[in-house]
């Protein structure tokens, strides 16, 4: 693998999963990786824009080879039933061009209740809805934000890792980025 993108906190938004989609086609990436919260919006979260659950299941289980997941606070043993790739796993470890990632939603385990982590490695955590990159004493801590409700005024993004990491917005225009 040399590219991945990363995403989080889709929440049923069919606007902004095809519109992530769009981004995976011209990004080209050899994996998709979703942080959780793939079809439920959340009792603390308004709808978001063209909430159709079933749309972002037909839209991602074409892809369901391509796609590495991690459990959000909103994905159910339910969800599972109708998504042909993994949504249940509560922690991930990917290797890409000799860097590890340990993926984490970040309701259970995060920047403050720790997973195992090799030091140098990189946690990737959603949940917060806000980008962030933080370098600690062992490791990196990065969040891409979220594909459909962004907070603290955040754009709807996405990353890449493949020589670096880059914050995109949901169009695909850089707007962070940082060397690995």
């Amino acid at each position: 693998m040399k590219k991945i993108m990363i995403a989080s906190d889709i929440h049923g938004s069919a606007y902004y999963c095809r519109k992530l989609l769009e981004r995976f086609e011209e990004e080209q990436p050899d994996k998709l990786v979703l942080l959780g919260d793939i079809l439920y919006h959340g009792p603390r979260n308004d709808l978001p824009k063209e909430y159709a659950p079933k749309e972002v299941i037909a839209m991602l289980n074409p892809l369901k080879d391509k796609i590495i997941c991690v459990r959000g606070n909103c994905d159910t043993e339910v969800d599972q039933m109708v998504l042909d790739f993994n949504v249940l796993c509560e922690q991930a470890c990917l290797y890409v061009n000799d860097t590890e990632f340990v993926l984490v939603h970040g309701h259970k385990l995060d920047e403050k209740n720790m997973p195992a982590i090799s030091e140098g490695a990189y946690l990737l955590c959603g949940h917060t809805h806000v980008p962030k990159i933080e370098e600690k004493e062992h490791y990196t801590y990065l969040n891409p934000g979220s594909v459909s409700i962004p907070k603290e005024n955040s754009a709807h993004s996405y990353m890449i890792f493949s020589d670096k990491f880059y914050w995109k917005d949901i169009d695909g225009a850089i707007y962070m980025e940082k060397n690995s």
